[in-house]
């Protein structure tokens, strides 16, 4: 994971061009900005794409107030009680596990080494489903849209499958 965070890190920096004191500048500013406009702070949560979800850190220190600062987001006080709650209870679900299909067959897994068709990418490299407690999951093609949401909503666990696209180069 530190490893990723410091890639994104250093990405954001070539892309923005900015540095930690600049950042915390324009937190300040939005959060003033923010106050004025009557918007109310949201408490959010951030966790993993991995199966044990763990709450993902904003700052190295991982500083209480600096990460509540970055987790806050801002709502409009003008809409209904119901919506925020939704709104709020949308931003706090976890994101769905993510498990590729590669298209290199040449990968091993880096707990077992063993290989398969389907992998789980972690910060030491690819994982097989046996390794991150996914076997048991049933594959499930794409083109039936009725089938994916039924299975989706009835199972407790499920992951959405991925492949790279040589073509659209994603």
């Amino acid at each position: 994971m530190e490893q990723w965070r410091r890639g994104q890190i250093d990405h954001l920096e070539r892309v923005v061009q900015t540095n930690l004191p600049r950042i915390s500048e324009a937190m300040k500013l939005f959060r003033s900005w923010a106050a004025q406009r009557g918007l109310s702070a949201s408490p959010t949560s951030y966790v993993a794409r991995s199966p044990r979800h763990q709450t993902l850190r904003f700052s190295r220190s991982g500083h209480p107030t600096i990460e509540a600062l970055y987790r806050t987001h801002w709502v409009s006080q003008e809409l209904s009680e119901r919506k925020r709650q939704r709104l709020a209870e949308k931003a706090s679900r976890a994101p769905d596990l993510v498990v590729v299909q590669p298209l290199n067959r040449e990968w091993k897994c880096h707990r077992c080494g063993k290989t398969g068709d389907l992998l789980m990418m972690e910060n030491p490299g690819p994982a097989c489903l046996v390794c991150v407690g996914l076997d048991s999951l049933a594959f499930l093609p794409a083109g039936d849209a009725l089938l994916s949401r039924r299975a989706k909503a009835k199972s407790a666990g499920y992951a959405v499958v991925v492949r790279f696209s040589r073509t659209r180069r994603r």
